[in-house]
């Protein structure tokens, strides 16, 4: 891990972190870097646990549409799961820096879409538990 990536981890595992500084970039650097340390499940739970508590830092409010949602990190933890497995291979990266650079698409906060529909992701049980995609089915991790 480099020196730029263990005080990205630290910032937020410390609430430290701004909140201009959380973005969708941000959160898929997070995601790689607990899914280079942990399985899928392990990764998942420090993603969720570290959200909640950036959230509550910072004071987001917890409503049916702002704050943490469940679906919305589970899928988003496999996708980058799905993409580290299956093209780290063909380019692969140690740094955070390098896998969002490699992997442009999912810096689209919108990529969700392509396997919810907004009722889908927008139904309050999505928001308490993890929902499967009407869309598409979440890929799968192949290593």
């Amino acid at each position: 891990m480099t020196i730029e990536d263990t005080r990205l981890l630290e910032a937020f595992e410390s609430k430290t972190l701004s909140l201009d500084q959380w973005n969708q970039t941000t959160h898929v650097s997070i995601a790689f870097l607990y899914l280079q340390q942990y399985d899928i499940d392990e990764a998942t739970q420090r993603m969720k646990q570290g959200v909640i508590a950036f959230n509550e830092h910072n004071k987001i409010v917890e409503s049916e549409t702002s704050g943490y949602n469940e679906t919305t990190t589970v899928a988003f933890m496999h996708i980058i799961d799905s993409v580290m497995k299956n093209y780290g291979k063909v380019f692969p990266v140690d740094n955070s820096r390098d896998f969002c650079e490699t992997h442009p698409q999912l810096l689209s906060k919108h990529i969700l879409r392509l396997f919810y529909s907004p009722e889908r992701r927008m139904d309050p049980r999505a928001k308490r538990e993890f929902v499967e995609p009407d869309l598409a089915p979440l890929p799968k991790g192949n290593s």
